[in-house]
């Protein structure tokens, strides 16, 4: 077994903003993973229900919402698949190379005019890939630093950076290609990202990440692998043959599928709750604690699924009902998906700061969340606004979707690195890395609810839409924060 000095004196420590070298290929790498999945992203929706006249595969644009968001869904799910490949299988640095495979391959389907099969093969690729990559290439940073540097909280913070910049160039790179000339060359231009950020792994891994990922944590014994495999085989042929049923018959539809997964998105958390507070291995104390953690739980789920739907409601909201001639300036509809991580860019420094300047004065955990779903709450409430004064006839200012935007950042700021935080904190010990996967659940969860809050989006129901999820946002914003301090006494003693 490598130990972690040995990890630690295997790379080199210097030479990346005075971080280790490892942090180089890193950064890069989820750069451009970042680049590839948020440029598909910021074109996808228009690709799918855009007339086939105009390059587009003419789907129904309630059904192309709803597959945005299992799509979204059935990302975050298959980080769980992803780390336990890693912990059993191959180690961090193999999983994350061959999950960017899978993402390029996808994004290469997409490449060539293809039909809503060939958009679902893409999507499995990209499900799958993005699973085995984004978990580990994260674990993989956490390798570069022995436990007491100093150095370390700073290197998230860089690391951090590489995506949001992924994040923000894509959308208007990737959207200005895709919108304005052919959605398949925007396509081609996440494949060509995702390749860039494979080679900078390949090129730069030896020389700058030593043993970092290189370790098995837990591989699976001799025994094990038989019985492990056959599973696995099982399972595949009864997914086929359940497929080969159902498709056919008519049985499992688009419609059909996104409810099976709304449902799991649901029931999987529930189970992973319910596991943990029953277990021998948690402690009197430790359940109080998880007992906290699920109204937290709950509060990133209503978030996760409003600040989700800038990709789907606002994507089609800016295509449809915003004036994309303004100030002198064409603007793609897709740029606006860049909105997010450049106010994240801009803002979580500045938050960060205020954090420590409160010091000990700052809100409390559950607070801090509470403020989160209220931010989320206004930020749909605002888009009430042009519709209830011009009416849903007329296009709006683009500066609406500005705002709408920018209080949902402030939003995500008070609650996402939050949430990470006290995630780790009110973790049961057997459970610690488990419960790091519940909080990643939020999003799929949320993605869950989403796909089937979507269909409900129509120019004529725009002002009941925005205001009935921003009120309720709201509204369980504030019992939160009345419900602080009891959820304070159930965390035990954890800030």
């Amino acid at each position: 077994m490598i130990t972690k000095e040995q990890i630690v004196q295997s790379l080199p420590q210097k030479g990346f903003f005075g971080h280790p070298k490892g942090l180089f290929t890193l950064f890069f790498t989820e750069f451009w993973e970042r680049f590839s999945y948020y440029g598909m992203r910021a074109i996808l929706l228009y690709y799918m229900y855009y007339e086939v006249s105009k390059g587009g595969l003419g789907i129904d644009e309630a059904t192309a919402a709803s597959i945005m968001a299992i799509y979204g869904s059935l990302v975050y799910m298959s980080g769980t698949i992803g780390g336990w490949i890693a912990d059993r299988l191959l180690g961090t640095s193999k999983t994350v190379f061959y999950g960017g495979i899978l993402i390029m391959l996808g994004h290469i389907v997409l490449s060539f005019p293809g039909n809503i099969e060939a958009l679902f093969i893409s999507m499995t690729l990209i499900v799958l890939g993005t699973g085995l990559l984004k978990p580990n290439v994260s674990s993989v940073v956490g390798d570069l630093y022995a436990d007491n540097d100093a150095r370390r909280d700073s290197g998230f913070s860089i690391f951090y950076m590489g995506i949001n910049l992924g994040g923000f160039l894509a959308p208007i790179i990737v959207g200005t290609l895709g919108q304005g000339y052919n959605f398949h060359l925007g396509f081609a231009l996440a494949a060509i990202g995702m390749f860039f950020g494979l080679l900078t792994f390949i090129l730069t891994k030896k020389k700058n990440l030593g043993l970092a990922g290189t370790q098995v944590p837990n591989p699976l014994q001799p025994e094990e692998r038989k019985k492990v495999f056959t599973i696995f085989g099982i399972g595949a042929l009864v997914i086929i043959a359940f497929l080969a049923v159902t498709i056919p018959a008519g049985l499992l539809t688009i419609n059909s599928f996104t409810m099976i997964v709304s449902i799991l998105g649901i029931v999987i958390p529930a189970c992973y709750f319910i596991f943990m507070y029953r277990s021998p291995k948690t402690t009197e104390v430790e359940r109080s604690r998880v007992i906290a953690y699920i109204p937290l739980f709950i509060a990133a789920v209503v978030f996760w699924a409003i600040q989700e739907q800038g990709a789907i409601i606002l994507a089609t909201y800016a295509d449809k009902r915003t004036q994309l001639s303004y100030a002198g300036l064409e603007l793609q509809s897709s740029w606006f998906q860049s909105l997010n991580p450049l106010f994240i860019i801009f803002l979580a420094p500045v938050f960060a700061w205020f954090w420590v300047k409160l010091g000990k004065r700052q809100p409390s955990t559950p607070s801090k969340f509470a403020f989160g779903l209220i931010f989320g709450g206004l930020s749909f409430l605002v888009m009430i606004i042009p519709a209830y004064v011009n009416g849903t006839e007329s296009l709006v200012s683009p500066l609406w979707l500005v705002l709408s935007f920018f209080l949902v950042v402030i939003g995500e700021l008070c609650l996402s690195p939050v949430g990470l935080s006290a995630t780790t904190k009110l973790a049961p010990a057997a459970f610690s890395a488990q419960t790091m996967s519940l909080w990643f659940l939020t999003s799929a969860a949320a993605q869950a609810i989403n796909a089937q809050l979507v269909k409900y989006y129509t120019v004529e129901t725009e002002i009941v839409y925005f205001g009935i999820i921003g009120m309720v946002s709201i509204i369980l914003g504030l019992i939160l924060f009345f419900m602080a301090p009891m959820i304070k006494r159930l965390m035990k003693d954890v800030l």
